[in-house]
């Protein structure tokens, strides 16, 4: 128990993931808030510790726990999984949690940050709550509108993630399940699964030069791209927004841009009606908005995230070129908010729940390019945050239509696909690396195309692989 609202009603509890009392604990279950690397974080109701034992439990009561504000917003800041041996130069991050708090504590005023092609102004979060710290992890409390804008006083290589504003379900006995009837689609092809030469001849057609064209447009390092950043909250997001939707409409999908919270891009999207009268849905993502160096106005995010965003794009560019037709409704979605704490996908997996949506499957592409110089090209799966179901067929698929990948887990967690596995769909994600990230240039405005290292023709395998596996879970035809 670490933090209780200014009310009083409910007490924020952190737990380790696989505690044995949140199996069997009713007051637990009904008050999950989401699993954030190897811990929970519940908020359950004064009563549970005063009426059901749970102070035995959690600890003794204190008076001396602090309140939350109703206004607060909650966000699990995290250091990423880095492998500090393959990178150079200076990484701030290697402080460690309480070294960056301190310093943040010695900030004041005003800093300058670069969403935007001009220099712009960010309060800093003075008024941050720090309700739960470990050497590599913090939960904090701060006004809303500031919890937006945390990412930009981050070091590079920690990530954030918004916590949600009430429950998620859970099922018994299992953390962020996908129920039976969902994962039904997705067993099926596990079973099923066979080297398809229609699969093969489709997934082939990816074109690895058009994908490179595509990043060098989304990162502005084509001189005929207007965009200087995809930050959530900028101008070049918009664009990129807009050149996403035009691009997969003219491939035959039907689009929208999606707004989900005042001042940041919309979601793009975008959708192939099934064939025939099916309610399943199967959906593959990247995120297209980017992170730059502090202080810098360059984003151009060539790994993270537009080597997922070009990938799924050039999916959509190869239905449209085949005459694709799926037997279940398929959807291309590219998420904005990622970099921020999720917001794209928690708002849009949020709607797809409360509308009921018959989602079998979602696979998100983040960082799919770079790969260290005299490494195999690689396919990192999630280690903790995922599927296990989605994850194997995802294996499988990978040793027939792109066994020039080594496949193994990562522990780089987490993308856009966690917001749809909190709410119970079945969900996981592909990566650039089998292991630790490692990319030099993680969240930093040296993250380009032209560099030693970026890899398209990796990035095009992993399409591959997204694009092979949905084509499995759907059904599909050609003219």
């Amino acid at each position: 128990m670490i933090a209780k609202l200014a009310s009083g009603l409910s007490l924020l509890t952190v737990l380790s993931h696989n505690a044995p009392e949140v199996n069997y604990d009713p007051c637990l279950r009904s008050s999950y808030l989401g699993t954030y690397g190897s811990q929970s974080v519940f908020m359950p109701r004064m009563s549970c510790y005063t009426e059901r034992g749970l102070t035995s439990l959690l600890g003794k009561l204190d008076a001396d726990i602090p309140s939350l504000n109703d206004g607060d917003a909650l966000v699990w800041v995290e250091e990423a999984s880095i492998d500090y041996d393959l990178l150079s130069g200076p990484w701030p991050s290697v402080l460690g949690v309480s070294a960056y708090l301190e310093l943040l504590d010695t900030l004041s005023g005003e800093v300058q940050y670069g969403s935007n092609s001009a220099q712009e102004t960010l309060a800093l979060p003075a008024s941050y709550k720090v309700l739960h710290q470990t050497e590599r992890t913090a939960l904090l409390a701060l006004p809303q509108q500031l919890a937006y804008q945390l990412s930009d006083v981050l070091p590079p290589t920690w990530k954030l993630y918004a916590l949600p504003s009430e429950p998620l379900e859970l099922a018994a006995f299992s953390l962020a399940p996908a129920s039976e009837e969902l994962l039904g689609p997705v067993r099926a092809a596990l079973s099923n699964l066979k080297f398809n030469p229609d699969v093969a001849r489709i997934v082939d057609s990816i074109d690895s030069k058009q994908m490179l064209a595509d990043v060098q447009w989304l990162s502005g390092e084509d001189p005929e791209s207007p965009i200087v950043s995809r930050h959530s909250f900028s101008e070049g997001s918009r664009q990129a927004a807009d050149w996403l939707k035009d691009e997969i409409e003219s491939t035959g999908a039907i689009c929208e841009l999606r707004p989900f919270l005042i001042g940041f891009a919309p979601n793009v999207i975008c959708r192939y009606p099934s064939t025939v009268n099916t309610t399943g849905t199967v959906l593959i993502s990247g995120h297209y908005d980017s992170r730059g160096s502090f202080g810098s106005p360059r984003a151009p995010g060539a790994d993270d995230d537009g080597s997922g965003t070009t990938g799924v794009l050039n999916i959509a560019r190869t239905i449209g070129k085949l005459g694709v037709t799926f037997r279940s409704n398929v959807e291309i979605v590219t998420f904005a908010g990622e970099e921020q704490g999720l917001y794209g996908s928690r708002y849009y997996s949020k709607d797809l729940k409360e509308e009921g949506k018959n989602l079998t499957l979602m696979i998100q592409a983040d960082m799919t390019a770079y790969h260290v110089p005299g490494e195999p090209m690689q396919l990192g799966l999630p280690e903790t945050i995922g599927t296990p179901e989605v994850t194997q067929l995802v294996a499988n698929i990978t040793a027939i239509y792109a066994p020039e990948l080594k496949v193994g887990y990562s522990s780089a967690c987490c993308s856009d696909h966690q917001s749809f596995w909190s709410q119970g769909f079945p969900a996981s994600q592909v990566f650039e690396r089998a292991g630790p990230i490692a990319d030099p240039m993680y969240h930093n405005s040296g993250d380009l195309s032209e560099r030693v290292g970026y890899d398209v023709e990796q990035a095009r395998s992993i399409a591959k692989v997204q694009f092979a596996t949905i084509l499995h879970t759907a059904g599909f035809d050609l003219p």
